[in-house]
């Protein structure tokens, strides 16, 4: 049994346990808390009551969670002392339960922890966060047909920029790492020129490797494997051309998985392309084939040509069989897209994409702007999933200009609620949720931030009385 400090764990309940990645989850699991700081006085609260609710409507007493409160950020340091914003209990608590949900945390300012959020992603491993953008009927929206955005983004958590190894443009160290750099590293790398990085110039590392590229894309394939018709879709998201070896390597990484591990359930873009114009075209030669996949075809050299039906040929040797004949339109189709078409993209063809799957930076943003379309983030859930946890979490700040007042949405953290019941198997208590959820807004029962912006503005009501209508409308 684990041993905690300053905290008591629950006398009743199991531990979630992982096996293979996947969570084995009893009747009656513990869950560990954290509350929030700021505006999660009120908005958790609100959500415990919504989750419990539901259970119980879905389950009567068959289904019970067991609720244990830990601390992180400025309520742990009035618990733990001084700079403690994330106590070993609290670490131990959710290594041993292996799923906790939490409400909105401040940064620190001192202390040493630059998030608490990133803390507890690689603390515990949790490389892929989670954040489903879909609409709400009558939420208010900037955009004229926000009901056709219905996207996950898959964002890697643990690599790229965010690993944090960077030196400042005044530190010593920082301005050795430059001298080597132009010095030896960038002229014996023999392609790049007499580029050099100016002196004075703060520097970051942006590492992505295949090992946690690979892992990550293929929660996403997995995901897309529960889904249904054209939403069984992974779009790779990468600015790969320009970072060829980083965000190119991501995309070709995640190329490779899917026609390996996933062969006979995947079906590239491409590949797709190349049955449907034999499906289409009774008698395509090879050549027609690839000239119809690639319309510069005939600009190419003739080792371009060669290649492009070498593709071509590989396709229906390999694939036919088992993809043609349009099998391929009921498997998972995988492609890509360069990050800054994608913003536009999920504004102006939304309807074409289903699980977005990125690395750490682009995903920052595009779960934001994909929040935004939709009614922005205080309607936006997240979830960071790794093989032996999985944390969900509001996606908004802590606002404590409103704490304590019941007048806050708690959507994001009911919603991360929903996707935590999701993720335990518990689908019907979930499903109960996310129609209160969606009927308290059409009805106009909503919160000050969106009750303002509906037109004509509506009266709000309190962050416990949403709770309720949405409890109201199960």
């Amino acid at each position: 049994m684990a041993q905690f400090q300053k905290i008591t764990a629950p006398t009743r309940g199991n531990a979630i346990q992982f096996k293979n990645g996947h969570p084995k989850v009893p009747d009656n699991p513990i869950i560990p808390f954290i509350r929030g700081d700021g505006t999660g006085i009120d908005i958790w609260p609100a959500t415990q009551k919504v989750l419990d609710a539901a259970i119980t409507k879905a389950y009567g007493d068959k289904r019970k969670i067991e609720w244990f409160k830990v601390y992180a950020g400025d309520e742990a340091c009035d618990i733990y002392g001084t700079y403690q914003y994330l106590p070993e209990d609290t670490l131990e608590a959710i290594k041993t339960y292996g799923i906790a949900i939490k409400g909105p945390l401040t940064t620190p300012i001192g202390g040493g922890i630059r998030s608490l959020n990133v803390a507890l992603r690689q603390i515990f491993d949790l490389y892929s966060c989670v954040r489903p953008c879909r609409y709400y009927q009558g939420t208010p929206s900037p955009h004229k047909r926000p009901e056709d955005l219905d996207v996950i983004v898959y964002r890697e958590n643990t690599e790229d920029i965010y690993m944090g190894i960077e030196w400042e443009a005044s530190d010593p160290i920082g301005r050795k790492l430059i001298n080597h750099l132009n010095s030896d590293v960038i002229p014996s790398n023999g392609k790049l020129g007499n580029r050099q990085i100016p002196l004075g110039s703060g520097i970051g590392i942006k590492p992505v490797s295949k090992q946690g590229s690979q892992r990550h894309i293929r929660k996403a394939i997995q995901h897309a494997l529960k889904l249904t018709g054209k939403k069984k879709h992974v779009t790779l998201v990468h600015k790969g051309n320009i970072m060829k070896f980083t965000e190119g390597a991501f995309r070709d990484w995640g190329y490779e998985l899917a026609t390996n591990e996933f062969r006979d359930l995947c079906i590239t873009e491409r590949e797709s392309w190349i049955l449907n114009n034999i499906e289409t075209h009774q008698g395509i030669s090879i050549e027609s084939n690839a000239r119809m996949i690639d319309p510069g075809y005939d600009s190419l050299t003739k080792e371009a040509q060669e290649k492009i039906a070498k593709e071509v040929q590989s396709v229906i040797d390999s694939i036919e069989k088992t993809h043609g004949k349009n099998q391929w339109k009921h498997k998972v189709l995988i492609d890509d897209r360069i990050a800054d078409s994608i913003f536009q993209q999920i504004q102006t063809r939304p309807q074409e994409y289903s699980i977005l799957a990125t690395l750490n930076l682009n995903g920052d943003y595009i779960s934001d702007a994909a929040a935004a379309i939709v009614g922005g983030l205080g309607m936006a859930p997240g979830a960071n999933i790794g093989d032996k946890a999985a944390i969900f979490e509001a996606t908004h700040g802590t606002a404590p200009k409103h704490a304590g007042l019941d007048r806050i949405n708690p959507g994001s953290v009911i919603l991360s609620g929903v996707m935590m019941l999701e993720f335990l198997g518990w689908q019907e208590a979930a499903d109960l949720i996310t129609k209160g959820l969606s009927q308290s807004i059409s009805d106009q029962c909503v919160t000050y931030d969106l009750a303002r912006l509906m037109e004509p503005a509506v009266d709000p009501v309190s962050c416990s009385g949403f709770a309720e209508a949405v409890i109201d409308r199960f």
